[in-house]
């Protein structure tokens, strides 16, 4: 395709993350960033809806659409005049699992008067673990229902978690489906379908009103819900209701087919094109997850780990579909075809938490300054917050890898990969009267970039090669000390892509296939990608060292896993 001239096409990448939502608009023929605007949700930030205590994370729909209105219009006034004419599309990326019940309109409860306030008619945010007890149920009934048809008993045999990993997690789809219907009679009755946030999002753009009409994510469906074109879609009826009656008839009022996000789910309806200030004409692109489109927009390859790193992690790999030759890999979080790029299998690992077990530390220092009074805390927590972890930083760097005896477990929010478990709780030994708070920052440290290794021993020990490594998110772009850890425990280089916001470019580079303006993602991705920052290189005699110290940390997971499996 004859590449075009700077500004004849934009496009605009809608990036909705767990605390706020991002638009970027972006030149289509060249990937400059134009301009971007950001939206805080307000009730999220009141920390409405929510139990941390129980492990309740629900978010408003009213957050995600004032967002959709107020990111975009924002980008649009920081852009030059007239650049709203040139907008040719608009694609969406979201966290997920995070599913809602809807109407048979597709319309989410929670936008129903009666129900404007009960969580369980809102969307359960990806990090929401409610559903515990659900998941460990959907994997036994798997096994079992696998092994019926052996041993002459009822069931089709198949078994629905092999590309899903072999163990479903409280995180995704039917756990979090389940627990609602079961705990909620009034959304058990009222609810007529479930929809994913990228899903949703997509469809109220053009103005579906039809949900059984709503093109599904094949990204969604293929890593969340098992589905899986071998099964014919979704798990089996006769599964599904084994599983619990409630779950009888939901397949049919879900879907069969899904589409990969180089495919348009429609144009702007009038009334959407109004709220944004666009034309009617721009091509909407079937949504994705913020991390599979992020792995899109750093420009990922066959066989090069993506880690897209935040709060949490999620790792993203893509591989021929004939290389892999439909050989399940256990323990991941999916492997779907075209569920990153179209024509190849992506697969999906990732860490329960990262960041957010630098930021449990940060809070547990600043605990004392709850006993102050409301506008003394207030005034120091705002001057001391944001500097402790940097200060962290600086002075574990300078302890020697290997110095210390502390050696922590990251599993303070569960584990994700390798073999879903949110019910695994994190932990720290060798602490002595000696151990302070720099040192026990390192050892959290290197707990993260541990887990970070089993992920990629996860693949290499299934025969699925790790080739390179790169890195986006919060973290890969503001801390040096662990970017240079996790280098020196994978024993690997580790590229840090550009783009400040590289999963909102990635959804602009869909949008960019969608609106015609480039045929493939892989064109989009040459023509728009913003290559990469900084290289970390591992530390040889670093290295070394955390070979040890990992050995340790994994006989610790097996000690910690198995006192709670006792």
């Amino acid at each position: 395709m004859e590449r075009r001239k700077a500004n004849e096409g934009c496009v605009i990448g809608v990036d909705f993350g767990t605390d706020s939502v991002r638009s970027l608009i972006v030149d289509a023929a060249t990937g400059e960033e134009i301009a971007g605007g950001v939206h805080h949700y307000a009730r999220w930030r009141e920390g409405r809806y929510c139990d941390p205590a129980r492990n309740q994370f629900r978010q408003h729909p009213l957050d995600y659409l004032e967002g959709l209105t107020r990111s975009v219009r924002a980008a649009l006034a920081e852009a030059p005049a007239r650049t709203a004419e040139k907008i040719r599309g608009i694609s969406v990326d979201t966290t997920g699992s995070t599913p809602v019940a809807v109407d048979r309109e597709g319309a989410p409860l929670a936008l129903h008067d009666d129900l404007a306030e009960n969580p369980n008619a809102m969307f359960v945010l990806w990090k929401d673990h409610t559903a515990v007890a659900e998941a460990e149920e959907i994997n036994h009934h798997a096994r079992s229902w696998h092994h019926a048809q052996s041993w002459g008993g009822p069931g089709g045999g198949e078994d629905y978690t092999r590309y899903a990993g072999g163990v479903y997690s409280s995180e995704w789809f039917w756990a979090k489906l389940l627990h609602v219907l079961r705990t909620d009679g009034a959304i058990r009755e009222r609810a007529f379908s479930w929809v994913e946030h990228c899903d949703w999002i997509s469809a109220a753009l053009t103005g579906q009103t039809d949900v059984r009409a709503v093109k599904r994510s094949r990204c969604a469906a293929g890593h969340k819900a098992m589905w899986h074109e071998r099964f014919g879609g979704l798990p089996s009826e006769e599964f599904l209701a084994r599983l619990d009656p409630l779950l009888a008839g939901w397949r049919a009022r879900l879907y069969t087919q899904t589409y990969t996000s180089d495919v348009s789910a429609g144009t702007l309806s009038r009334e959407w094109a109004g709220k944004l200030g666009l034309r009617e004409d721009v091509a909407v692109g079937v949504g994705a997850f913020d991390a599979h489109m992020g792995a899109v927009g750093a420009q990922i390859e066959p066989y090069v780990l993506c880690k897209i790193i935040g709060t949490s992690t999620c790792d993203v790999l893509v591989a021929p579909l004939e290389e892999m030759n439909g050989n399940p890999v256990r323990g991941i979080c999916g492997q779907v075809d075209g569920s990153v790029i179209p024509g190849l299998l992506g697969m999906e690992a990732g860490q329960s938490a990262f960041g957010d077990v630098y930021a449990w530390f940060r809070d547990l220092l600043l605990w004392p300054l709850g006993l102050l009074d409301e506008a003394a805390k207030n005034e120091i927590t705002e001057a001391v917050s944001s500097r402790i972890i940097p200060e962290l930083s600086l002075q574990a760097r300078q302890i020697p890898a290997g110095a210390s005896e502390i050696l922590a477990l990251d599993w303070l929010n569960g584990r994700r990969t390798p073999d879903a478990n949110q019910l695994l709780k994190g932990a720290i030994t060798g602490l002595s009267l000696g151990s302070d708070a720099p040192r026990v920052f390192r050892a959290l440290v290197e707990a993260t970039a541990f887990g970070a290794r089993r992920i990629v021993d996860c693949f290499t020990s299934q025969g699925v090669p790790v080739k390179g490594v790169i890195a986006l998110g919060g973290v890969a772009k503001r801390s040096p000390f662990v970017m240079q850890t996790l280098a020196d425990v994978l024993e690997a280089p580790i590229k840090v892509a550009r783009s400040e916001q590289a999963c909102a470019l990635g959804a602009a580079m869909f949008a960019a296939v969608c609106a015609g303006l480039h045929a493939t993602a892989q064109e989009a991705q040459r023509a728009m990608g913003q290559g990469f920052e900084v290289q970390y290189q591992p530390n040889r005699e670093n290295a070394a060292k955390y070979r040890m110290l990992y050995d340790r940390y994994n006989q610790l997971g097996a000690f910690v896993e198995g006192s709670l499996a006792d």
